[in-house]
This record gives structure tokens, sequence and C-alpha cells, in this order.
């Protein structure tokens, strides 16, 4: 894909959604840090089901840790590894309060060093807590560049270092959430919704489908 098409893509996913953001729900960093954890191979939506009953209660890493790791299974217990996350979460907030004085930190090597945090969830607190322009690939994204012809690449990190390089940079900072509800809502798995595709005629997958 050239670097024109790339451009009209991103103007095309602005003029449609100018400001978007991720759709889990959250009111401090610290929520957006725990939403993120929880959402690892689980959907959005089930996590704010959780989190919309758990913030209320506890939302800071002293009070969830006053809450005890039992309790907090009881509250994410409809996320997927609920079990593995509850640990994760508790670890992380003993971490956050040792070394950070329970504040997120805002660089890379800080955040990966937390339980339960990899280098997806740390660029998405970097990007949509602080404002830097990382991309986070998750599934969506990735099958998304490699369909699309946008950035392909074998691996995640791949396909993240090449949409890092060929994004125009007016775009970097918004391009990690106009991937993924693109990919998410559009550019499905099974069945891409390409009738209704904004990008289609940029677009380079070969077996576009038709109207149903």
């Amino acid at each position: 894909m050239n670097q024109s098409k790339r451009q009209a893509i991103f103007e095309r996913l602005k003029a449609a959604n100018p400001k978007p953001t991720t759709e889990l729900i959250y009111h401090s960093h610290f929520e957006l840090l725990v939403a993120v954890v929880l959402s690892a191979q689980a959907t959005d939506v089930s996590v704010n089901k959780a989190t919309a009953k758990l913030f209320p209660v506890a939302n800071t890493p002293e009070a969830i840790l006053a809450l005890g790791e039992t309790q907090l299974r009881d509250y994410i217990q409809q996320i997927g590894l609920y079990r593995t996350k509850a640990h994760n979460v508790m670890k992380l907030c003993r971490q956050l309060l040792e070394r950070h004085n329970g504040q997120v930190p805002e660089n890379r090597e800080a955040l990966e060093a937390l339980s339960g945090v990899g280098r997806k969830t740390a660029n998405v607190i970097l990007n949509t807590a602080y404002g830097h322009p990382t991309m986070a690939v998750d599934t969506h994204i990735f099958r998304l560049s490699n369909r699309i012809n946008l950035a392909p690449g074998k691996t995640v990190l791949a396909v993240e270092k090449k949409l890092l390089k060929v994004i125009p940079k007016p775009y970097l900072q918004d391009a990690h959430h106009w991937l993924i509800l693109h990919g998410r809502y559009v550019c499905t798995a099974k069945k891409p919704q390409c009738h209704t595709c904004i990008i289609r005629d940029l677009c380079e997958y070969p077996h576009k489908t038709l109207r149903d």
C-alpha cells in the first residue's frame, strides 16, 4: 500500500469519528490500568459490567488491597481468566504503592515491570492516559493491518513498528482507536462488512464481501 492511500484512509476515519477513544469505562489512570489488565482475552463489555460494580467500592490500589483477592474474584468472575487476573491486580496494586506512591507510571519500562502488564497494555496506558503516540496492536489491529495491506507483518511487534513508521504523524495519536473500532465493527474476522466500509475503495483485501 502506498502512502497516499494510507493518508486517505486516516482522513476518512477521522472525518467519521473525530475524537475516538477506548470503549472501556474509567475515571482515573488507575481505573484504566485495571480495566486494560482485565480486558486481556475478554470483551470490553464484560469488563465494563464488572468494573461498574467494582470501582464504586474499590478504585485505588489501597482500596483493592483492603478488599482482598477473594472478594476481588467475586467482582470479576464473569471475565475470562478471572482468578489469574485477580492475583495479578493484587500484585500490581502492591507494586504501585511500593514503587510509585500509588500512581500509574508514565514510562514503558516501569509499566511493563508491573504484574499483568505487557507491551500492549503499556502502549494503551501511554496512549490513552498520557497522550503518547503509541500503537497497541491487538488481534483486531493485527488482522486489519495484514488483511488490507496497511502494515503487514508476521508478528504483533513487526506490525506495531511498521504502523508507527507508515501512519502519517497527524493521525498517529488516535490511530490506535480508529483501527481497533474498525476491526471490531466493520473489518470483522469471519465476515468483514465490506459493503458498509468507508475505506472499501482504498483497501487492498482481494476477497471483499458482497452485501448480505
